[in-house]
This record gives C-alpha cells, structure tokens and sequence, in this order.
C-alpha cells in the first residue's frame, strides 16, 4: 500500500520581520490575499511594504494599484520608513497603476464600471517591470461603484482570476467597520478570497494594541490566533510571535553572585548564570538596592552590565548607586554599565520590548536588570504584558544572560504583586521584601521564595539599609504572618510547643 504526500501550496516570503513565524513561511505563492482592517490597523503600510521588502530583499519587483491616495501622497507618506519609491520607480523596480479619484471626478453610474481597461493597465505595469508582487488599496474605493453583492463578487472573482494568470502574488486591502464583526464592509470578499489576513488595532482598557491574524489560507498551514506587531520608524511593521519561541535553552550549573555574599549564602551558592529573578516587594523596600548591588556584583568580575529603567531618570539611579558606595559613573567608563531609562508611557509595550532587545544585541551584556516591570504593565493589557514578559525572558535565556525583575506589590505590608501573580511560574527565583512592624518601628524583611534547580534558605530574615547598601541579618524567630502583611509576636512557649510537635514528626 503506497502512502500519499500531502504537499501544501508554496509560500512567498514576505520579508515582514517577524511574519514568516505566523505564516508558516509567507504568502501563498501566485494567489491574492484579502488583507482586511479598520482605519489605523496599517493595511496601507503592510501593502507597501509588501513591495519593499520584495525589491530590497529579494530582488522582486512590485506593483502597487492605488485607489484613494495619489501616488505622490504614498511616496510622502512612506518616506519616513526608509523606502525609496521614486528611485525603485526610476530603476524599474516599482510602478503605480493610479486608479485613485481626480479632483472633481463625479461617480461612476453603477455598473459602467471599466475593469476591464483597468486589469489591462495592471497587466501592463507587471510585464513593464517584470512584477513578482503587486499590491491594490483598497477594495473598498471601487466596490462602491456596484449596486449590488454579486456584482462585487464577481468582480472580486475576476481580479483574483487575473491575478493569478499573471502569475503574481497579490494583496487586496478591505475595509471593515469593527475589530471584532463582518470580516469586511461588504461581507463578501473573504468568501471569494483564498487567504484572508485580518489587521486590528483595538482599544482595550483604554490602550491601543496592534494584532494580525490569519484567518484562513487555503491549501496552507499557518498559526492560529492574534500575535501583536508594531510600527517602527525607518521599518515598517514588525510582528512578534510568541509561536516562534522554542523550550530549547541551555540550562547552566554556574553560579554567579548576587552581589551580596548572604544572599549568595542563602541561595545556596549564588544565583544560576542563565536564570530569571524576580524581586518583588512594596515601595522603598529595597527592590532598587538589590538591584544595584547586583549590577555591582556582575562589574566587580568584569561582567557587561545592562539596566532598563522605567521609574527613575539616569541621574536618580547613580545618586542613589553613589549614597550607597557604588560608582556607577566609573562602571559606564570603564564599558561595563549602560543604563537605559525610559518613561513607559512613552511607547507601546511592543516598541519597549523590540527597544530592549535592540539595545541587548548592541551592548551584548552578561546581566540585565529591569526597575520595574510594574512600570511596564500599568501601560499594557494583562494578556498583553504577560506575552511582553515571556518574549523578554525567553529571549535573556536563549542568549544566556541572566536577569533580574522588579515588581512592586500594592500594599505596603504583605500582599501579592499583580506582576508576580501574572509571571511567577516564568521565574527561575523568586526574592521576597517585605516591611516587618515590630515594637512600634517598621523593620525590613527578605526570603527566598522560589529557586529552581537548588537548595536555598528558607527562613525570612531581617535586612537594613545604611550608607554602604543593604545588609542581611538573623532569621524573625519570634514572629509569624509576615508574608501576609500581619506579623505577630509569638510568645516563648508557643515556640518551644510548635518546635515540639515538629520534632515528634
């Protein structure tokens, strides 16, 4: 019995950083894909550059048909990407079918529309520059001119028809009203289409956050569901695929230090070279110190350096690194600190994380530190900043870097952070600060939670901080429900009763 290979349709591959991982491999090669989306989800930006990569990357060139803005608009519109229309254009690279309304043209009587001359002036501009893309925006400008639903279709029937005699792999753009309705405004065109990709560019508690999904492409594999892109200057579009994440990192047993010989104790050694902390603690609890004293620790062994961050100015941090005996100036001078801050409502939660990781593949660091991610989450959805953290630390790993957190929980005494309830189990350790009420004084207290791969301390012990950074002391022997934001003092012989029914265990 012969078995049968079942081979799916070639893929052209875009060029789009990132949207091969949710293709599969790109655009199925020859067919026309419906790029559908509100006003503002990028389809114009997807359709041009479509084209750009082709000739900048591939040696392919491109037509682009437009319907509403002049040509002259989008070569102004799209300079501030970094393609050079007119030069592509001047090398026969790139031409324009100009389809798009006159000043003063009146509407065309429904079904006069002339399609015919318009596919023949396509298929001019693909033979005159020898076109292996084409690109039309939008749909929606001449579907207008039907009077009916099956008048659309078959037009939409016929382009695609023509299309693919050409031999082109085309992209249709189409409007629609809503980000979660009618795939497009005349709720047609994605039945006669083979691939549909949806582009969305929803306000989620009063945040914008960009998606693309495909929604169906006939005879080839894609993956499923939203994945988040950006828009990045002198770019483009930029997808992120949590899909392209693979659980293929190396897993090391050195140890580096903390920065601070007890908490190295308390480890049971240090922290792993290639783990991800996470230190998490109400405000002024000493999330910042520890942070410091790890960057120290990395630069006293000659160790890259790299902090991210999104609470306080460059002249906050090396004040406070300076009052608690640390030179961060001489660090950054002698190339082994930089430090990156940046206010989060500042950009997208994609832009942060595409600016992080710029920034990582640049100073190739040993240690990153990020103060805080709370900061970062205040600006994002929960799905949205938990799929922030799994491309950031996901991305430390591969690069074996080791990294450490901040999140700040929204009680002073006790409670869960909202960032460590979202990204615990991504930790590899988990460090605990909290505020112990002791006798009328507010005293500080630290424990390892969490660490993989190792023995560690268990008992939650007493820390100061003076004018040479923060010290760890003795284990709270004689207090219980810290954790919990309600410390209590237990009486001698209560110890000595509990201590009893342990040992008999």
């Amino acid at each position: 019995m012969s078995t049968q290979v079942r081979k799916s349709v070639p893929k052209l591959k875009t060029g789009i950083p990132g949207f091969e991982h949710i293709t599969d491999g790109g655009l199925p090669k020859g067919r026309t894909t419906l790029l559908s989306g509100t006003a503002g989800s990028a389809k114009t930006v997807f359709a041009v550059q479509f084209l750009a990569e082709g000739i900048s990357k591939m040696d392919e060139h491109g037509v682009f048909v437009t319907f509403e803005e002049t040509p002259d608009d989008i070569r102004k519109n799209m300079t501030g990407f970094g393609w050079d229309i007119e030069t592509w254009e001047a090398e026969g690279k790139w031409a324009f079918v100009d389809a798009s309304p006159q000043p003063g043209e009146e509407s065309v009587v429904a079904g006069s529309y002339d399609m015919g001359g318009l596919l023949a002036r396509i298929e001019y501009a693909v033979r005159q520059v020898g076109a292996a893309r084409l690109s039309m925006d939008s749909l929606g400008a001449i579907f207008t001119q039907f009077a009916d639903g099956g008048a659309i279709r078959r037009v939409l029937l016929r382009i695609a028809s023509t299309l693919k005699k050409m031999g082109v792999t085309a992209v249709m753009t189409a409007e629609r009203i809503q980000e979660y309705g009618d795939i497009a405004r005349f709720g047609i065109e994605e039945f006669v289409a083979d691939n549909v990709i949806i582009l969305r560019n929803a306000l989620e508690e009063e945040k914008r956050r960009r998606t693309v999904e495909i929604l169906k492409f006939r005879g080839a594999p894609h993956q499923k569901g939203e994945f988040p892109f950006t828009i990045v200057p002198n770019q483009g579009i930029v997808a992120i695929p949590l899909s392209a994440i693979e659980l293929k990192q190396q897993s090391s047993n050195i140890r580096v230090t903390s920065g601070s010989a007890e908490m190295d104790k308390m480890c049971g050694g240090g922290f792993f070279r290639d783990s991800i902390i996470l230190v998490s603690g109400a405000t002024g609890t000493g999330k910042t110190l520890l942070t410091t004293h790890f960057i120290a620790g990395g630069t006293t062994n000659n160790e890259r350096c790299l902090l991210f961050a999104f609470e306080e100015s460059r002249e906050q941090l090396f004040r406070n690194a300076a009052g608690w005996g640390f030179d961060f100036e001489q660090m950054e001078q002698a190339g082994l600190l930089k430090v990156v801050c940046a206010y989060p409502e500042m950009a997208g939660l994609e832009d942060h994380l595409l600016n992080m990781r710029a920034a990582i593949m640049e100073f190739q660091p040993h240690r990153i530190a990020v103060d805080s991610l709370s900061a970062i989450e205040r600006i994002s959805t929960i799905k949205g900043f938990r799929e922030f953290v799994i491309g950031m630390t996901s991305f430390i790993k591969q690069n074996e870097i080791i990294g450490l957190f901040t999140a700040t929980t929204p009680t002073l005494v006790g409670g869960t952070s909202i960032t460590e309830a979202h990204i615990s189990t991504i930790t590899d350790s988990i460090i605990l600060l909290r505020y112990v009420e002791m006798f009328g004084e507010m005293r500080r207290g630290l424990t390892v939670l969490k660490m993989r791969g190792s023995i560690h301390d268990k008992d939650i012990r007493e820390f100061v901080i003076d004018n040479q950074g923060m010290h760890i002391g003795k284990p709270f022997r004689n207090v219980a429900g810290i954790l919990v934001g309600n410390p209590t003092q237990i009486a001698p012989e209560e110890i000595d009763r509990i201590s009893g029914m342990f040992s008999q265990k």
